[in-house]
């Protein structure tokens, strides 16, 4: 190897990008011909530019470490026929234009993000509607404190992979009419990590996490409905080797009422009266979610006709206000009479000049939203 580059740049030969990008600043900015215009600075000026373009460069380092020059004529470098100016392209352009864009080689971390977790969490209508607090249990992975995450056995720790000396890849170099080809590989020993555990933590098994059982208070908003997701960060599956958790989402999941069903914001129910209470009106009582309140039913309601209860309903979930509670009036017909009830109604019907009714036909039938709006406008 005729120059060695890291001696130039004055670093070691493990240094990281960023320790030669410091160096190659600080020793331009010291001989930079603009601040010193000596002829043997120019030349230590064009030396260090040099170095810093293979080893800044992945592929370029890479075959300079592996016995190569790629600025030497032979191996790619910038001669009349090679790859520097006035020739083809630099190192990277042939491999661009080969391989595609080079990608970011180098050992890959042990430590990664962990994954999202989710649960179902079942509420009550009223819960629901107005917001509460629930203590929930999750078992989701969390850091092993026998390691602490490091996934080596206490009193030992990651040694350097010795098949690819840290770098998380194997390469080999051929000779092509190119020059130097260059092919990588991930690391069979260490699986590209660039480090090995010769002694794995008998609690996690080297992964830096164990699964366990944890408690968390979980703030519940009003207006939430069936199939919410409340996002909890951080708080999901620690990643391997300690890494920083994923979040938790809690599914909310309504149960049903047994008195009302809701649509949205709005809550509705049905309320079954007999024949001379529609006719005749009557108050029912009703337990709402805000307590005990009457349902006033005027003389002549009809079966479908709905009773508005305005701010009744279950809390916006954005915005302030309430949807309503809907009481829709069914009314029954007796099917049976005895000779009394049934004297009765005849009388009632001759009274009225119902004995023998025509009946009023109409195209179609009203549907819920009509009756809706003629409850609304007070037909």
């Amino acid at each position: 190897m005729a120059t060695d580059y890291y001696a130039v740049l004055g670093v070691r030969r493990d240094a990281s990008q960023d320790e030669i990008k410091k160096a190659f600043r600080r020793l331009a900015r010291e001989l930079h011909p603009d601040v010193n215009p000596d002829p043997k600075t120019q030349e230590r000026f064009k030396e260090i530019n040099a170095a810093y373009e293979v080893l800044s460069d992945p592929q370029k380092k890479q075959v300079y470490d592996l016995g190569g020059d790629p600025l030497s004529s032979s191996g790619g470098g910038g001669g009349a026929g090679g790859f520097g100016a006035g020739g083809f392209g630099n190192f990277s352009d042939i491999m661009d234009a080969f391989f595609g864009q080079a990608s970011q080689r180098g050992p890959r971390s042990r430590t990664r993000r962990g994954q999202d977790a989710m649960i179902r969490l079942d509420l009550e209508l009223d819960e629901a509607a107005f917001g509460t607090t629930k203590d929930i249990q999750v078992d989701t992975a969390v850091v092993c404190t026998t390691c602490s995450g490091e996934g080596a056995a206490p009193g030992t720790s990651a040694q350097t992979c010795d098949m690819c000396r840290g770098r998380g890849e194997v390469s080999q170099v051929t000779r092509s009419f190119l020059g130097q080809v260059m092919t990588s590989r991930p690391c069979p020993q260490c699986q590209g990590f660039g480090t090995v555990v010769p002694t794995p933590c008998p609690e996690c098994a080297g992964d830096g996490r164990v699964r366990s059982r944890r408690s968390l208070t979980v703030k519940i908003p009003a207006g939430v409905e069936n199939g919410t997701r409340i996002q909890l960060a951080g708080e999901g599956e620690v990643g391997p080797g300690g890494g920083p958790a994923g979040d938790l989402y809690v599914e909310i999941h309504e149960l049903a009422h047994p008195t009302f069903q809701r649509r949205g914001d709005d809550l509705h129910c049905t309320v079954t009266i007999p024949m001379t209470a529609a006719a005749l009106g009557t108050k029912c009582p009703l337990e709402t979610l805000d307590g005990l309140e009457e349902i006033d039913i005027r003389p002549g309601t009809g079966s479908g006709q709905a009773i508005p209860l305005h701010g009744r309903g279950v809390t916006h979930l954005r915005g302030g206000g309430r949807g309503d509670l809907i009481v829709h009036v069914e009314v029954t017909t007796p099917g049976k009479l005895d000779a009394q009830q049934e004297d009765l109604l005849r009388q009632l019907a001759k009274l009225r000049g119902e004995e023998r009714p025509m009946g009023q036909f109409a195209p179609g039938q009203q549907g819920l939203f009509s009756r809706l709006k003629d409850a609304f406008n007070g037909r």
